[in-house]
């Protein structure tokens, strides 16, 4: 039994560290509203955003990707299996997803999914990051761009890490980002999504 929750500690201090609430405490000592009350609803570096604060989102958002780099960087640190690392990479994005201190709703795991992919290999966090840009830039949907990086990262991470685990890690993680984006996809489809940068006096 000791065995086994040696071997599970990795993913449980994972899990926690992804659970860290970055968009509430930031926006909490900000003097903000809270990000689950208004816009999406979803507390992440888009929705604060939408309060006007760009300092308050640009924090949330280094605060959910640097989570998910430690996690990475502290798993290969400890010179862990290659399975556990990846194993490492899906319990921070799903505490992110599934926060313990939210009552396991979390935010959708954007900014959390890039900080893991840049700990995998800078390589395949840029190149992701890159295509998320592309379609932000020309489009404005935040939502519109997770997805379309969700769908490149699997085949990204294949290329420049090969066939191992992470490709696999990196498609489950992309599978669920896509998942939780679902209400963001019929919203994008009836043309009701709102854009980066709209404040929630526009998303009421």
């Amino acid at each position: 039994m000791s065995t086994i929750l040696v071997s599970a500690l990795p993913f449980l201090v994972a899990f926690l560290i992804g659970s860290i609430p970055f968009a509430v405490i930031v926006s909490k000592l900000m003097g903000l509203g809270d990000p689950r009350s208004y816009g999406s609803g979803n507390p992440g570096a888009t929705n604060v955003l939408r309060s006007g604060n760009k300092l308050a989102a640009l924090l949330t958002l280094l605060g959910d990707a640097i989570k998910g780099t430690f996690a990475v960087a502290l798993a290969m640190a400890l010179h862990l299996p290659e399975h556990m690392v990846a194993g490492v990479a899906l319990a921070v994005f799903l505490g992110h997803v599934f926060s313990v201190f939210l009552r396991f709703k979390g935010g959708k795991g954007v900014a959390t999914a890039a900080g893991v992919l840049l700990g995998l290999d800078w390589r395949v966090g840029c190149a992701t990051l890159l295509v998320w840009i592309a379609v932000a830039a020309a489009t404005r949907y935040s939502s519109l761009a997770a997805l379309c990086a969700a769908v490149a990262a699997p085949v990204i991470t294949y290329l420049f890490m090969g066939h191992n685990v992470m490709p696999g890690a990196v498609l489950t993680m992309s599978l669920l980002l896509i998942w939780r984006h679902t209400s963001n996809i019929k919203k994008l489809m009836a043309g009701q999504e709102g854009r980066i940068g709209q404040k929630k006096a526009d998303q009421a």
